[in-house]
């Protein structure tokens, strides 16, 4: 049994007192701007944020909403298993989604401008049954990755402080929820970007500790020597010679394929991406995923080869927390390495920075899980099956009671799993071969006119039958039993995962031949409704026209929009395809093929980059953010400080920049509420606080 570093009491303190510090500090926040930018807690901007986010803030909220405990803990434990293929293997694995997904974010932008969720335009194209079978498999893939971080944090706190695990089950949600009914999507977004500047400092921290500074370690030369003995040891079945430090590894490209299959589904059928998508103002959809995607590459990437191979350095001193033996399964499984690197790199220190990061991520994630979810049921349930005509108060209304229901579900959920023994890294090997027969048809949906709503409607269902099959066919042939053991093991997985992905490129074309090739025309898509705020605004006694999100475009606006979308299209597919050839064929296979063991020069280089990129990563989606609104946030400080001083009424205030806006005084600033804003033969709709 492995002391914890910290009291119980740190536990809880974090937990509760972190949790209720970022509750109040965002519900200060929806206070400020609905006073200063005149934001109404509308249906529409709880969901949607107004549909305003700039570049900077989407990738950030990209970042932490991919940033989840298993992006930190999983990818530390397969660097400790596999050596430096593992942290790349999983970045790159789960990069490619990101750039991938920057493609249908502009085209759901393009096809379905007024949508709330994916879901509604799996309706608006193919009626009622495939919209149900895609709400099974989208709220699936929410449950399973709301799984995933309560299970894995509660873990870590509890290796860390050994604060009981179920304690830490129901606590976790405790201020997600708090500050998400306050101030919806918005706040979640804000939340993500102060998550994320925090998560990057500690991890700069972890990086310059172990290659720089440490007194055990502190150089790369030292790490290098340390794996090379660690190797010797005990050299690692399927590696190349059995290194740590080649990206040849067997059982290391399995999980890469297990990886990249599992988290096409976790990004395209998660609809917290789409929420993102949406929220985002038209010109900085792509440019906020391309952003988000290159800079979490860093994140698990440098976390891992930091910390994983701190890890298999430091095991064999007397600082390590399982020392004299080697960390067991179970433990490198449910997420541990992370955190007993951590103890034995840097103490107590450690430990709290370990349980400060896996509680940004768990908490950030779990925010955009609890909006993607309320969104589903308000929008795809709610307003679609029992209350067509659902008025603003109504839809709020709905909103904030399934973020309740939800959090106490997947806390329950994840007290059964854990009393069963299902680990987090059970649940993230297993989540493709359950949801990752919808990601064609879903994609195909928006991309391709032709696909019939039986091949969208059933491809997913025969995926799903075929992907059980081969996951619990190989599962019995392996090892002869269905135990958690066997059936987590690497090569029913691979099984698993690889027929639901591949399986729809069979039923597709099958089923199209059978009921037809459709010609679908998009124009039920642009159908869909915003949500009814009349009544909200009628109360806040304002012109719905005159808050951030509430404006009607006109059909010039309209137009020339879609223009933009149009070319912003083009762009992002061959950028992504660039991008993606580039990290995962012309990075790592070349190093695979030839089967290259690092000397220690070339393992220098390697950790210089990784750190290089990790402070562009702190730039892009850290300082970038507050750059870019510069604006908004000066004249924001102005309101408050005129405001609190006595000097000018806020009313006045907001009279004065009414006048001057139409006078056309300069440009219009971000928080204004104003008709539209030129951005070269594009007119924008304005919007606020970002």
């Amino acid at each position: 049994m492995v002391t914890p570093a910290l009291s119980q009491g740190v536990g809880y303190g974090v937990v509760l007192g972190l949790g209720a510090v970022f509750a109040l500090g965002m519900i200060f926040v929806t206070f400020i701007l609905k006073r200063y930018n005149r934001e109404l807690q509308t249906s529409e901007m709880f969901n949607t944020a107004g549909r305003t986010v700039k570049s900077g803030l989407v990738g950030s909220a990209v970042v932490s909403s991919w940033t989840w405990a298993a992006t930190l803990l999983q990818s530390t434990g397969v660097c400790y298993r596999y050596g430096v293929s593992g942290p790349f293997w999983y970045a790159s694995g789960a990069t490619v989604q990101i750039l991938l997904f920057a493609t249908l974010a502009i085209e759901l932008k393009r096809r379905a401008p007024s949508a709330h969720t994916y879901l509604e335009v799996i309706k608006a194209r193919y009626g009622t049954f495939a919209h149900i079978v895609f709400m099974v498999f989208g709220l699936a893939t929410n449950i399973l990755v709301s799984l995933m971080l309560i299970v894995g944090g509660s873990a870590t706190i509890n290796a860390l402080t050994g604060m009981h695990t179920i304690a830490a089950i129901y606590l976790l949600p405790i201020g997600v929820v708090a500050y998400t009914m306050v101030g919806g999507l918005k706040a979640t977004i804000l939340t993500d970007w102060i998550h994320t500047f925090i998560l990057l400092i500690i991890i700069i921290i972890f990086a310059l500790t172990t290659y720089a500074s440490s007194g055990v370690l502190g150089s790369p030369s030292a790490v290098y020597d340390l794996l090379v003995k660690a190797a010797l040891d005990h050299p690692v079945e399927g590696n190349k010679e059995g290194s740590y430090l080649t990206m040849q590894s067997r059982e290391g490209a399995i999980f890469f394929v297990i990886n990249i299959v599992g988290n096409f589904g976790t990004v395209f059928l998660d609809n917290g991406y789409y929420n993102k998508a949406i929220a985002a103002s038209p010109v900085h959809a792509l440019p906020g995923y391309i952003l988000g995607g290159l800079c979490w590459f860093a994140i698990p990437w440098l976390t891992a080869t930091t910390m994983g191979l701190a890890a298999l350095a430091l095991e064999p001193t007397a600082g390590f927390p399982t020392f004299p033996n080697r960390m067991p399964d179970a433990d490198v499984s449910a997420g541990l390495v992370l955190p007993y690197a951590a103890v034995a790199l840097m103490g107590k220190g450690g430990a709290a920075a370990t349980l400060l990061i896996v509680f940004m991520a768990v908490t950030s994630a779990t925010s955009s899980q609890l909006i993607a979810v309320s969104s589903i049921c308000t929008y795809d349930l709610y307003r679609s099956y029992f209350n067509p005509n659902a008025s603003g108060k109504s839809l709020i209304y709905m909103s904030h009671c399934i973020v309740v229901a939800y959090a106490l579900f997947i806390a329950t959920f994840s007290v059964g799993l854990w009393y069963a023994g299902i680990s987090m890294g059970y649940l993230y090997l297993m989540m493709g071969v359950i949801i990752s027969g919808a990601v064609l048809p879903a994609t195909l949906t928006l991309i391709w006119g032709g696909q019939n709503k039986w091949a969208a409607s059933l491809s997913p269902i025969l995926a799903l039958v075929v992907s059980l099959v081969a996951w619990l066919v190989t599962a019995k042939k392996e090892c002869g039993s269905l135990g958690v053991e066997c059936t987590g093991s690497n090569y029913p997985m691979l099984a698993g995962n690889v027929a639901a992905l591949l399986a729809p490129a069979v039923f597709i074309p099958v089923l199209t031949l059978i009921f037809g090739l459709d010609k679908y025309d998009w124009k039920s898509m642009m159908n869909i409704r915003k949500g009814d705020d009349q009544d909200l605004a009628a109360d806040a006694g304002v012109d719905l026209e005159q808050i951030p999100g509430g404006h009607h475009e006109s059909m010039e606006e309209f137009n020339t929009e879609q223009k933009k979308l149009a070319r912003a299209s083009k762009i992002s597919k061959s950028m992504t395809v660039i991008l993606t050839l580039a990290l995962l064929v012309l990075w790592p296979m070349p190093l695979y093929g030839t089967g290259y063991i690092f000397s220690k020069q070339f393992f220098t280089g390697w950790v210089v980059v990784g750190i290089i990129w990790i402070f562009i990563s702190f730039f892009g989606v850290g300082l970038f953010p507050i750059w870019e609104g510069r604006e908004t946030l000066g004249r924001t400080f102005k309101f408050m400080f005129l405001d609190m001083t006595g000097k000018s009424h806020i009313k006045t205030l907001h009279a004065q920049d009414n006048s001057s806006s139409a006078a056309g005084e300069g440009k219009n600033t971000p928080g204004d509420v104003t008709p539209t804003e030129k951005l070269g033969n594009k007119e924008e709709v304005v919007s606020t606080g970002n």
